[in-house]
């Protein structure tokens, strides 16, 4: 993770990226597998969402299980710091909301 001027840049530094936020906010709900995610977020390409996911789990905000089955099984859950930022996530959803709302009238 890129250490920002302000934390603010360092957080939006964190998040950019195609569907970063929406990937963890998918995640509050408990770990999902690979196809899971693709399910809710079907715009994003397979090669946009494995460098996302990669990104994040590099940035410790989600963790990767490999579980040593026959077909691999791989989750992705939040970490710690994952929910810990949550809030401020949810925040800008509800934020988005709202200026959505206003572009409508």
């Amino acid at each position: 993770m890129k250490i920002g001027i302000c934390p603010i840049d360092t957080f939006i530094e964190a998040f950019k990226g195609k569907r970063k936020s929406t990937i963890m906010l998918h995640l509050k709900s408990g770990a999902k597998r690979y196809n899971e995610i693709v399910k809710l977020i079907p715009d994003i390409s397979d090669r946009m969402l494995s460098k996302q996911l990669k990104e994040l789990e590099q940035d410790g905000f989600i963790s990767k299980e490999i579980f040593p089955v026959v077909p691999p099984k791989v989750e992705y859950s939040l970490t710690n710091l994952g929910v810990e930022v949550l809030p401020v996530l949810k925040a800008m959803f509800s934020c988005g909301k709202v200026l959505e709302k206003s572009c409508e009238n």
